[in-house]
């Protein structure tokens, strides 16, 4: 008998182990897009890896799984919980409140509850930077942009762009296309390619995308034309070594990694987290596949950039803030 107690307190035990790790819940185009949603993948197998300790996950396929996921992930005592993207809001509003003793985060959103860490990026500042290194590398004097769903995030994206381009070169034309205006627009390669084609068509021989798993379709048809490609939130640069200028990188990965070990170690702060170049929290990414590409003028003009930004010297728009871009 007392065999048998022990065997279900250990069981018991056990069960309060497992319910307690963390979890992530992706947005629309899954954890192999390459890009945001990856980002937190490979955060969540670095905890993973570091750690010891297992962690669950679910791609979404429909808006409605998201508050069904959450949900779910809090019933079973996950924590924290992570969701990734803005059209997570909603549903993390909602949940938070019906589970308070839950710790969430969410990734590019601000949920005002006791219970959520809600993390942002500067992403004008690091597109901003990737701004720059399109100017200085173009020979035609015009770069492009593809976003992806047309909302105000992604609109912040390519002012910052703009204002990087127009710093160096006031001449320069920036072609700017959306994909769409419906969570379609972040998983359609062929449309993202075809729109790059047409770009390129128009005189850009660089091309930023920030469009998630369209922005494969950019990149490659950017590198089948001979021209240069800048990725988006990972470092995208080994997928056309040579073609790559650089990828703006939003670290999405740190977010998640310090959301699982705080949560674990007890120090899971809530709140708004902002984090731009100061905080390391953006940049752009150099490495052996774009070393060729990248000239040291280029670099030591990141670099002077980086710190006026830094230190408050240099300030770049953010379009959430005021949707009048003024570059």
């Amino acid at each position: 008998m007392k065999r048998t107690i022990l065997t279900l307190a250990t069981l018991m035990a056990s069960t309060a182990l497992a319910l307690a790790e963390p979890a992530l819940v992706y947005d629309m185009g899954g954890k192999n897009d390459k890009s945001f949603n990856e980002a937190a993948f490979n955060g969540a197998e670095r905890y993973k890896e570091e750690t010891g300790n297992d962690y669950r996950d679910f791609e979404v396929q429909n808006e409605q799984q998201r508050g069904q996921a959450l949900r779910r992930f809090a019933e079973d005592g996950n924590n924290p919980i992570v969701a990734i993207g803005f059209s997570q809001q909603a549903a993390i509003e909602e949940v938070a409140q019906e589970f308070p003793d839950t710790d969430f985060a969410i990734i590019d959103s601000v949920v005002d509850q006791p219970n959520v860490r809600s993390i942002v990026f500067k992403e004008h500042e690091g597109s901003y930077l990737a701004g720059i290194m399109a100017a200085m590398a173009s020979e035609s004097n015009k770069v492009g942009f593809v976003g992806g769903m047309d909302i105000p995030l992604i609109r912040k994206f390519a002012c910052g762009y703009k204002g990087g381009v127009k710093s160096f070169n006031e001449d320069a034309e920036v072609i700017e296309n959306m994909t769409g205006t419906t969570p379609a627009a972040w998983g359609d390669p062929v449309k993202g390619g075809e729109l790059a084609k047409s770009q390129i068509e128009s005189g850009a021989d660089v091309i930023f995308h920030a469009a998630g798993g369209t922005g494969i379709g950019v990149l490659q048809a950017a590198a089948d034309a001979g021209k240069l490609g800048i990725g988006v939130d990972s470092n995208q640069n080994m997928l056309h070594p040579g073609n790559m200028l650089t990828s703006m990188i939003k670290r999405v990965d740190n977010a998640v990694f310090d959301a699982f070990t705080e949560a674990e170690s007890g120090e899971f702060d809530t709140g708004i987290v902002a984090l731009g170049v100061k905080e390391d929290g953006v940049g752009v990414a150099m490495d052996e596949n774009n070393k060729d590409v990248v000239t040291p003028e280029m670099m030591e003009a990141v670099d002077a950039a980086k710190a006026k930004i830094a230190s408050g010297e240099l300030e770049v728009h953010d379009y959430m803030a005021d949707s009048n871009c003024p570059y």
